[in-house]
């Protein structure tokens, strides 16, 4: 199963178990721009999977009000660049509905779902990396799969949390990675990291589609330079699993942190931080951040903007050369 089909699973597994869910958005009921939603209307009719008007702001403002109805209102961003008309309704409602009426009112029903990333032609309106924007702000969870398997179980969790989630889709991995994923109703804890791989010189860390770059990069540094890599995927980045890195860091002493996003007020300055201030005794080396660069996205030379496993590589071998 790829990933887009694996999304697809969630949502009509969902769907058949709780008749709450709807799933809405631009083209949806044709099966969406990337055919997430194939089938889903013919299933389960209009009034549980149709198309809204070509506004963002909109989109999430009527699924703000179905989740606080009690529906579990699954809503569709057509590209993560476009989500930005809509960032009020996320941050100032959906986020603080629940703060703001003293637990009265929630919309924690609310799934938003957003392709996001670079997919070799985007250009700079359909690129894009924006989760750090929504990171900063209480109230919502930011959730990115790296595979087909984990967007299945992360995204049936997500329908189902009582917590508003913000569920960004690697859309360069929606034909490209597929795998084996089991059949049924299965979820994957949020908040919680994965070590997708143990080792012991340097803990590498990303979420998402990066976690192929980072593997090709740490296999690459493995193979050339005997460099033993410990890879984290994060999967929730708010809340992001502490934990889980501080222990990883604490063992290996050294820490790479790589995302498509600019570099500036990237959500890797935030991971940096807090492994400087919780385990600066163990660092053997400064922590290293491999990120896109602080401009739009380019259409022509987005193969030297994206952070790949070159980028890394070097980075992973560098912070080992590094070290005190």
């Amino acid at each position: 199963m790829n990933l887009f089909t694996a999304v697809n699973d969630a949502m009509d597994i969902a769907m058949e178990q709780d008749d709450e869910v709807i799933v809405f958005g631009e083209d949806v009921k044709f099966g969406g721009v990337f055919r997430c939603c194939i089938g889903l209307n013919e299933k389960y009719g209009d009034e549980r999977v149709f198309n809204t008007p070509l506004c963002e702001q909109g989109i999430i403002g009527f699924g703000i009000g179905a989740a606080a109805a009690g529906a579990k209102p699954v809503a569709e961003i057509q590209f993560a660049d476009y989500i930005h008309p809509a960032f009020d309704q996320i941050v100032n409602e959906a986020a603080k509905y629940r703060y703001r009426s003293g637990n009265e009112f929630n919309s924690g029903g609310l799934t938003i779902r957003t392709p996001y990333g670079a997919v070799g032609h985007g250009g700079l309106y359909h690129s894009q990396s924006p989760e750090a924007y929504f990171c900063h702000s209480a109230g919502i969870k930011v959730v990115v799969p790296r595979s087909p398997a984990q967007a299945k179980g992360l995204l049936l969790s997500s329908i189902f949390a009582p917590d508003p989630v913000l569920f960004m889709e690697p859309k360069w991995l929606y034909r490209t990675a597929v795998e084996e994923v089991m059949e049924g109703d299965y979820r994957i804890p949020l908040d919680s990291a994965e070590v997708i791989r143990e080792g012991t010189d340097v803990t590498v860390i990303g979420w998402g589609a990066q976690l192929q770059v980072l593997t090709k990069a740490a296999d690459e540094a493995k193979a050339n330079h005997g460099i033993s890599c410990e890879i984290i995927d994060l999967r929730t980045l708010s809340p992001w699993d502490e934990d889980t890195v501080i222990e990883s860091v604490e063992k290996t002493g050294r820490c790479v942190v790589s995302h498509e996003a600019p570099l500036q007020g990237g959500f890797g300055a935030e991971i940096a931080s807090t492994i400087q201030e919780k385990c600066f005794y163990h660092l053997q080396a400064p922590i290293k951040r491999v990120c896109g660069y602080d401009t739009p996205f380019p259409l022509a030379f987005e193969k030297f903007y994206v952070p790949d496993h070159l980028k890394n590589y070097d980075a992973i071998v560098n912070v080992v050369e590094e070290s005190c």
